[in-house]
This record gives C-alpha cells, sequence and structure tokens, in this order.
C-alpha cells in the first residue's frame, strides 16, 4: 500500500486543490496543523472530554487548509514548487521518476513517521519534553521532503507539458 497516495486519497486532493495548496500561504500555514492537533490533545487535562471540540477543528483545518486560499498567481516559488513535487511525485506510476528521488521519499517519510513514537508517547503521559521531540522529528523530515520535492519537481518540470503548465512567474 502507497502511504503517500492514501493520504492524498484522504484529503481528497482534485487538481483545483492541488493548486490552491500550491499558494505559499497554504504550504507555510499547513505547518500549523500538528502543533494545533497536539495543543487540543494536551487540552484534555484542562478541558476533558470538551478538547473533542478542538481536536475536531484541528483535524478540520487541516482537511480545508489546502482548499482555503486561491490559487497563487506566481508559482516560482519553494512552497509552490514543493507542491507540484508532491504531484509529480504522486504519479511516479504513470511517468517514472528517477530512484533517488523515491528512496529520499521513502526515507524521509519512515524518518517522520519514527517521530511518532515519542510524540505518541509524550502526549499519553503528558510529557512536554517527548511531545516536542516527537514534534521536532516528525516536522523537520516533512521539511525536507517538501525540498526534495522542489529538487524533483525541477528535474522533472520539462519532462511532461503538464508540469511544465503548473509553472508561472
Amino acid at each position: 500500500m502507497d502511504l503517500f497516495r492514501a493520504t492524498e486519497r484522504a484529503m481528497a486532493m482534485s487538481d483545483d486543490v492541488w493548486m490552491r495548496h500550491a499558494n505559499p500561504w497554504s504550504v507555510w500555514t499547513r505547518f500549523i496543523c500538528l502543533p494545533l492537533i497536539i495543543l487540543a490533545i494536551w487540552s484534555r487535562v484542562w478541558l476533558g472530554w470538551w478538547a473533542l471540540a478542538p481536536l475536531a477543528v484541528a483535524c478540520l483545518w487541516t482537511w480545508w487548509n489546502p482548499r482555503a486560499f486561491p490559487p497563487p498567481d506566481k508559482t516560482d516559488t519553494w512552497a509552490s514548487k514543493g507542491t507540484f513535487g508532491e504531484r509529480v511525485f504522486l504519479n511516479r506510476e504513470n511517468i517514472p521518476i528517477p530512484e533517488h528521488h523515491v528512496r529520499w521519499a521513502m526515507v524521509l517519510g519512515f524518518g517522520s513517521a519514527l517521530g511518532l513514537v515519542p510524540l505518541v508517547w509524550g502526549l499519553w503521559v503528558l510529557d512536554v519534553t517527548m511531545t516536542l521531540l516527537g514534534l521536532v522529528l516528525v516536522v523537520l523530515p516533512k521539511v525536507w521532503f517538501v525540498d526534495r520535492m522542489v529538487w524533483l519537481y525541477e528535474d522533472m518540470k520539462d519532462v511532461d507539458p503538464t508540469y511544465a503548465a503548473w509553472l508561472r512567474d
């Protein structure tokens, strides 16, 4: 099973949503999703079962974020190209990509997943240090992944006219 593709399906990412997500505001505000979820889960200490309300809001923001901003006028930014690279990566079965990009995407995805161990543990036992360590270990590989997706897009933008059409400067 391709976890990357499953995530795309769960987020219901259409061509229009992908183009909206290419807006740098969408990319940068996406990085607050996990901290909001963490804060919502931690709020169970103060709110009890009412913590499900901020958790639902944080999850809704995570889903809505790629839809929240208009398509950008310019797409020659790091954030836009990172989004385009993700699309290229997800399309690798139709248009093959260099193996080193696949390998790094898998390594960084696995690295980010490993960060979930201290994150979940920290949230379970309410340990701030473990929670923050987990957050850093999840987010840093994700940022590196986006940077690799910029590289992938740059390598692949001239391979297919659809990829090249995404770029507007």
